[in-house]
């Protein structure tokens, strides 16, 4: 394992952000209750995707790949950023701290954009998610452009369409919580409300004015 991964090549191609480092392995495996033999599994199968379990290290909020965007584009934009950000079979997956799973939906319930807001799948303490490969495969015609990773989100990447846009790299990574997240998602939604409001304002208007 920590022969193999400092080998992953730094190019145009596989940009940093699309690869698990070690140490970021090793925050990845302290969610499974057998973290040895997660490492053991990668050191296999470093292409492959696995299941980890939520609730520990890590929730996952799980939006389609538009609304996802948005709502990391948000946070990068305006800060304080993002934590791990996958894209799995056309969804984007939101690392988040243990407990947002719980919080999130309650939050939204009082939000006045809330309907606004497509559903969110809110995976934490119980659940597991699909994790991908460390690595993105050799030669993988999916792979994002290194000037907008999220651009190719919806398409397949490897082993059922899975790869990081923002993988971790560090043992212990910031998360966001449930209220980072609540600002992201109303964000997100008024991002999209706000220019069909103005063309919803306007078309009176040019339906009156002479052609």
């Amino acid at each position: 394992m920590s022969e193999w991964l400092p080998e992953t090549p730094r190019t145009l191609a596989f940009p940093t952000a699309a690869y698990v480092t070690l140490a970021g392995a090793d925050w990845l495996a302290s969610a499974s209750p057998h973290p040895d033999e997660m490492h053991a599994l990668w050191a296999t199968r470093p292409a492959a995707p696995s299941v980890l379990p939520c609730g520990t290290a890590f929730d996952v909020i799980n939006a389609p790949a538009l609304f996802g965007r948005r709502m990391v584009d948000r946070l990068w934009s305006d800060g304080p950023g993002s934590g791990p950000v996958a894209a799995h079979r056309g969804r984007i997956l939101l690392f988040a701290a243990a407990g947002t799973a719980q919080r999130l939906p309650a939050l939204l319930g009082w939000e006045e954009w809330a309907t606004a807001v497509p559903p969110l799948l809110c995976h934490g303490s119980g659940d597991a998610v699909t994790v991908p490969p460390l690595h993105p495969c050799r030669g993988a015609t999916g792979a994002p452009p290194a000037d907008d990773p999220f651009l190719a989100a919806e398409e397949p990447s490897g082993p059922a369409g899975s790869r990081w846009l923002v993988a971790p790299d560090v043992r212990d990574p910031w998360l966001p919580g449930p209220d980072v997240l609540l600002w992201a998602c109303v964000r997100a939604a008024r991002s999209v409300a706000a220019p069909e409001q103005e063309t919803a304002a306007q078309h009176p208007v040019s339906a009156l004015t002479p052609g």
